[in-house]
């Protein structure tokens, strides 16, 4: 049995992801086939709905912002072979960092108040995520297990913290004291009118710069040559005198401060105040969109774009469209998570076998062969 030859970069990076996305389409339309609706139709409503208006395109926009969050969170670690499965949990703690520093500058200005916030989200995202990253290093406990126990023990610790210190005696909601403007994050509808009542705010600004803080950090930094000789083999980076222990922790610290800035955004930029799950279910869906985006910068911002564009034009099929329920959206998308994310390697064998046969290689022996036959 011949030995499987690799893609080629482009190939998997672009045919792959676009592939399994065209096959969780497919199955999608046979759903909204089976209930009687037109799977064409539905498709240009989704389209329409997360980029033909402005109102539309800001809530694309702002669930991408999330999703490039927690998507170059799980990248990060990924890179330095972890798994992350926390990205939920420790952007739901950032909160807590995000909003006390918040109300304490929402007096002042945005300018002093954001930047402040940022560093308290990451700080308490980074130090969440910390704790796994040593765990594992230092005690051996895997950093899928602790990551998935601390989603738990974020969503009880939240509780208590909103319910019990930070909600204020005048009322009886689960939220912390709103936000003076002072400590809000500007909307983009306030420069530009085109995006309507839209929630997008200055943090989609914060999501790109992430995107090129990972790529330098990753690809032309000594230590994300370090994160990435670790996660393709650790016995060579201990050969080279690295500390995996340390790096393992280094990796995890990261991933959690970049999952925190998704309370910047919903904290200070959409809700203007602490409630609870305000991260819904994000962190899972980065896991998704880093996968998709092949743990790269680029591929997680159209991966995250792909996202949010489903979950704002699902939303717009729902109303358009009532047969289509908002159970068989959340099916939908669940359906491109699995093919995109879970199953993303189902084509590759194939298109490794078919590359296999353009190859150099390949040609060079079907000429020999056809010569010797034609010799004979």
């Amino acid at each position: 049995m011949s030995a499987r030859t690799p893609l080629p970069r482009w190939a998997d990076i672009v045919l792959l992801p676009l592939l399994n996305l065209a096959l969780a389409f497919l199955v999608s339309g046979l759903v909204v086939l089976m209930v009687g609706e037109n799977p064409l139709h539905a498709v240009q409503v989704i389209i329409y709905g997360a980029f033909g208006y402005g109102d539309g395109f800001g809530y694309t926009l702002y669930y991408a912002t999330n999703f490039i969050f927690t998507g170059l969170a799980f990248a990060v670690a990924a890179h330095a072979g972890l798994f992350n499965i926390g990205g939920d949990g420790q952007a739901y703690v950032a909160g807590l960092g995000a909003i006390v520093i918040a109300l304490a500058l929402d007096q002042t200005h945005w300018l002093l108040a954001m930047p402040a916030a940022m560093i308290g989200a990451a700080l308490v995202g980074g130090f969440w995520a910390f704790i796994p990253g040593y765990l594992q290093a230092k005690r051996g406990s895997h950093v899928v297990i602790t990551t998935i126990m601390f989603n738990f023990i974020a969503a009880a610790l939240m509780v208590y913290m909103i319910n019990r210190v930070l909600k204020p005696a005048t009322t009886m909601a689960p939220e912390s004291a709103t936000l003076a403007v002072g400590g809000r994050v500007p909307q983009l509808r306030q420069f530009f009118s085109f995006f309507g009542y839209s929630p997008v705010n200055l943090s989609i600004v914060v999501a790109l710069l992430a995107l090129v803080f990972v790529y330098v950090l990753v690809w032309h930094t000594k230590l994300g040559y370090a994160l990435r000789t670790l996660g393709q083999n650790p016995s060579a980076s201990r050969y080279a005198g690295m500390s995996n222990s340390r790096l393992i922790m280094i990796a995890m610290t990261i991933s959690g401060a970049l999952a925190g800035m998704v309370a910047i955004n919903e904290v200070m930029g959409v809700q203007n105040r602490l409630v609870l799950d305000f991260v819904a279910g994000s962190g899972f869906v980065g896991i998704a969109v880093a996968l998709m985006g092949r743990n790269h910068p680029v591929g997680i911002l159209f991966a995250a774009l792909l996202f949010g564009a489903l979950y704002q034009g699902g939303q717009e099929l729902q109303f358009v469209i009532p047969g289509v329920t908002r159970e068989m959206i959340v099916v939908i998308q669940a359906l491109v998570i699995l093919f995109t994310g879970a199953m993303e390697g189902l084509f590759r064998p194939a298109l490794e076998r078919t590359f296999m046969l353009f190859s150099p290689e390949q040609k060079a022996r079907a000429v020999s062969v056809s010569t010797a036959e034609s010799e004979s």
